[in-house]
């Protein structure tokens, strides 16, 4: 199988003739418990939990494409010194520009995606029955619709 984009990939039930594998979505507000549960269904109860917050900071970690493109984007002042993102930096650049935020925006949640794509095949590969996309956005990106159930975590 050749995935050319990720957008059109339902990992709902990710299946072949031998093997049917459950995507669960997890989601919740801050400060509502999503890492404690992730780290529950990963420690406890040996679930693969693939963390969005995490595949978004390797996405623009030093050496990776995102990381060029969000230097073309924003230039070299979004940098610190060692040659990585200043987040801090950045985020003064977006919190007030929704133009600037979506350019943002559409240099790692491309990545992001691709890279959830890639890490659920590899749950699928090695045998997992069920795997967790821990997606603090999950509703409002649309990224629902990538998975069999939604586990909303609230308090």
């Amino acid at each position: 199988m050749v995935l050319r984009s990720c957008e059109h990939v339902r990992l709902q039930r990710f299946q072949s003739p031998h093997q049917r594998m459950l995507v669960i979505g997890l989601t919740g507000g801050i400060a509502s418990g999503k890492s404690t549960t992730s780290k529950l269904l990963s420690n406890a109860h040996r679930i693969p939990v693939i963390d969005a917050d995490f595949l978004a900071m390797q996405a623009v970690s030093p050496g990776t494409r995102g990381l060029s493109r969000v230097v073309a984007a924003f230039g070299p002042s979004v940098l610190l010194p060692d040659g990585s993102l200043d987040r801090k930096k950045l985020g003064t650049v977006i919190f007030h520009n929704e133009e600037r935020r979506r350019a943002l925006n559409s240099i790692v949640h491309p990545a992001v995606k691709w890279a959830m794509v890639k890490a659920v095949v590899k749950c699928w590969v090695t045998g997992a029955k069920v795997c967790v996309l821990d997606v603090p956005l999950l509703i409002e990106t649309g990224l629902w619709r990538w998975v069999g159930k939604v586990v909303l975590v609230y308090w």
